[in-house]
């Protein structure tokens, strides 16, 4: 399944741009991840192109030699300048400061302060899109079985409830196929 993944994900030409480009990226335990994977992946299982109407690309790195948001703000600069011609949006996080806006973004506490760009990765509202890739490297701590099926459930090291409803309307609202798991209580 891993191969077929990463087949998947290169069909769509912005993720195989940002993937070849990687050296020139230069981000410290950097992933590129999330809906740019699984949603390239939903499409093509909805016959759509693979691109279609994938707002944003996410790269998450890891640096805790400078949390600030002006080091991430040049980090931002840095991938615009590298990926700029392309014409997508792409946006870059520093997931060893998630824990410092997080609660005032989403109006939940985020927990702890993470020790890797992997546990931002483990850390989305919906398991099925744990997903992240960099080149020769995938990371799919639940393995990839929920996204092929369109299973959403809601994820236990984040569960707001509220949060994961929103998501799953989004997801469904564009691919009416995919199967909203019963959440508890």
């Amino acid at each position: 399944m891993q191969a077929r993944f990463l087949t998947d994900i290169l069909s769509n030409s912005h993720n195989r741009a940002i993937l070849a480009r990687w050296p020139a990226l230069k981000l410290p335990d950097g992933w590129l991840v999330a809906g740019c994977l699984f949603q390239t992946v939903w499409n093509l299982q909805s016959g759509r192109a693979p691109e279609a109407d994938i707002k944003d690309y996410d790269l998450f790195y890891f640096d805790t030699t400078d949390t600030s948001e002006a080091a991430e703000r040049s980090v931002q600069a840095h991938v615009n300048e590298v990926l700029g011609d392309l014409g997508i949006t792409v946006e870059a996080s520093n997931q060893a400061r998630v824990h410092l806006w997080y609660e005032s973004h989403f109006g939940h506490p985020y927990g702890h302060e993470l020790r890797s760009a992997r546990e931002g990765i483990e850390r989305f509202l919906v398991p099925a899109t744990c997903v992240g890739v960099r080149p020769g490297e995938l990371y799919a701590p639940n393995g990839l079985a929920l996204l092929y099926e369109g299973v959403l459930t809601m994820n236990p090291l984040v569960p707001h409830r509220a949060l994961f409803e929103r998501k799953v309307a989004s997801y469904q609202a564009r691919w009416p196929w995919l199967r909203r798991h019963p959440v508890p209580g």
